[in-house]
């Protein structure tokens, strides 16, 4: 009895220490994230203009094939917390750089050099921190996912989401107060350059807080505990020894992506998700040029400003409600959250469509995302192997996301003639469609995950019964 009550409290003390050093390496990552991602638009717009993002995200796809062919070669070479650290190194470096070439150049009324070359560096620019999600920020999901059982997913993604909004509560604050307090009588008296140049510094300085809190976690909790689900821990194991080789290649993620329901169905979550955020994130760039004064700082304020609000009200989201709504509705329905909540929402902007009421959807729809849904979404990467977990979710990250966005855009492009009556109807019936869809999607999702965890299998395996033999032996 007494050797049991031990045993469970070696398996508290390091989930706790796991679970802290997962939480400062998520809010290295969201407090750098939050930064480059507001000002990734607010430049786009001063150096290339708005009316370029829609096209800018459609030419996204093609920059990110030669990366993500890459990264497929890495996941079979390096070991996951590596790759983690690799990539963090990477955007560490170029964010430095970007932030030279800033100090160099100058941004706004500010540049000195009005030529192809800036114009060059704003597009340069958005690509990096377009890349920067699905090479940093989903590598860290795919590592988490690899070492999380389900039931620690219930009890404990909440508190990283937490504390990856309390770092974006804190870089956005910042970037808002520097920026709305730079002019008049009281005013800091920077140059918008130097804030600029500060802000990416920090962002680029955040970065490297990540390998040194990763490598501090690989020695300090022994490998037991870094398992995560033990099903697929043991296949892999299994696999490892076997003479069969682990399935490799570049390509290896795509394949499963398009044959396997379960992987497609998160694509498919994944996707409509970004068409929405597409759509209205395009109008919030709009109001947020209206309301810059003209001036690349006033649209940084005005974007700071609206994300601060979304990591506040995703704060109190993910520490009031994610564990408690999951664990009292299941991944099952937790999955069918967002898509009502979307439907809500369009059905609110149909009757009310000021900047204001805008801006409030996309607060809302952002915030619930980030702070409820991605979470339980990326919970679904859990039973699954790890040419899954890294490869085709590196696809999904990649090519899905972007191609949603690519969607929501030439959406936008194709609405913009329309006005009125018409534009009510072609914006219903399109956004009613995604959101049955999506509906049908989360509710075989949530089953398929459940019976898996149920079963002990192992999605993705080539006989899914002979992995949970394997697992229970």
């Amino acid at each position: 009895m007494q050797k049991a009550m031990d045993v469970q409290r070696d398996v508290n003390h390091y989930e706790r220490l796991k679970v802290l050093f997962l939480s400062g390496v998520f809010f290295s990552i969201i407090a750098s994230y939050t930064i480059i991602k507001e000002l990734k638009d607010s430049l786009f717009i001063d150096i290339v203009g708005k009316e370029y993002v829609p096209f800018a995200k459609l030419f996204m796809i093609i920059v990110l094939i030669p990366i993500v062919l890459f990264y497929s070669k890495m996941v079979d070479r390096v070991r996951r917390y590596q790759l983690l650290c690799f990539f963090a190194y990477v955007y560490s470096i170029i964010g430095f750089l970007c932030a030279a070439i800033v100090a160099y150049y100058g941004v706004g009324a500010e540049n000195t050099l009005h030529s192809y070359v800036y114009w060059l560096f704003g597009w340069l620019y958005f690509f990096y921190v377009e890349s920067f999600s699905p090479f940093v920020l989903s590598v860290f999901w795919a590592f988490l996912s690899s070492i999380t059982s389900p039931d620690g997913a219930k009890k404990n993604y909440g508190t990283l989401i937490s504390w990856s909004k309390v770092g974006g509560m804190m870089t956005s604050g910042l970037a808002w107060f520097l920026l709305s307090h730079n002019n008049g009588h009281y005013g800091l008296g920077m140059s918008d350059t130097m804030i600029h140049f500060l802000l990416m510094t920090l962002s680029a300085t955040l970065l490297l807080a990540i390998p040194l809190i990763i490598n501090i976690m690989m020695k300090k909790v022994p490998g037991r505990y870094l398992h995560g689900y033990e099903a697929a821990y043991q296949f892999e194991k299994n696999e490892s020894k076997s003479e069969e080789e682990a399935e490799e290649g570049m390509f290896a993620g795509l394949k499963f992506l398009i044959k396997n329901p379960y992987m497609f169905g998160i694509f498919a979550s994944v996707f409509f998700y970004e068409v929405v955020s597409a759509v209205l994130s395009y109008m919030r760039l709009g109001i947020a040029q209206d309301s810059s004064g003209g001036t690349v700082s006033g649209a940084s304020c005005f974007l700071f400003k609206i994300v601060f609000i979304t990591h506040f009200v995703g704060f109190i989201i993910s520490y009031f409600g994610t564990s408690r709504i999951v664990t009292r509705l299941g991944e099952r329905l937790s999955l069918m959250v967002m898509p009502l909540v979307i439907g809500v929402l369009l059905l609110y902007l149909v009757f009310s469509s000021s900047p204001n009421a805008l801006i409030a959807a996309f607060v809302v729809l952002r915030a619930v995302y980030y702070a409820f849904s991605q979470p339980v979404t990326e919970s679904l990467y859990i039973p699954t192997i790890k040419t899954m977990k890294f490869k085709s979710k590196a696809w999904i990250d990649t090519f899905g996301k972007k191609l949603a966005r690519g969607f929501g855009s030439t959406f936008n492009i194709m609405i913009a003639p329309l006005t009125g009556a018409g534009l009510i109807l072609f914006q219903g019936v399109f956004f009613s469609g995604i959101i049955g869809i999506w509906l049908a999607v989360s509710f075989f999702l949530g089953k398929r995950y459940q019976r898996a965890i149920k079963r002990g299998e192992v999605i993705g395996s080539k006989d899914v019964e002979n992995a949970a033999h394997i697992a229970k032996s």
